[in-house]
């Protein structure tokens, strides 16, 4: 058994196998998820697991080149926004819109679906190195 970070198998062998560029989406309940794009549906019911605590989970042990970020959150859910941007600090953020980041998760390696309630709690992380 892993002693510490991530203890999930499927979150942690994602991340592992995550190459440069790949793009990694964590979701609200809501997000629809495309045809054929792999989902880790982690929600057991509203609210848990939380956007911001898988969020930060995965930043803990992914290495991240960009973040992307719906233009919609900071009026919507300011709160989430400025988690992302604590989660995410020192990572290039970018803002798209909404219907952009839906569009994007089409071509997710995977999409990681939170009990999350809040509108607009959505980010796409693109994998970076290490080196």
């Amino acid at each position: 058994m892993k002693k510490t970070g991530l203890l999930h198998a499927k979150l942690t062998e994602i991340i592992t196998a995550a190459g440069h560029g790949d793009l990694i989406v964590i979701g609200d309940a809501g997000l629809p998820v495309p045809a054929n794009t792999p989902l880790i549906d982690l929600a057991v019911v509203p609210g848990l697991p939380k956007f911001l605590d898988v969020l930060t989970a995965v930043a803990n042990e992914l290495a991240i080149e960009a973040v992307l970020i719906a233009a919609e959150t900071a009026n919507h859910s300011p709160e989430i926004q400025t988690g992302i941007e604590t989660a995410t600090q020192g990572i290039t953020k970018d803002t798209i819109s909404h219907e952009q980041l839906k569009d994007l998760s089409k071509t997710a390696k995977v999409i990681i679906r939170t009990g999350e309630c809040t509108p607009y709690a959505n980010v796409i992380l693109r994998a970076g190195v290490t080196f």
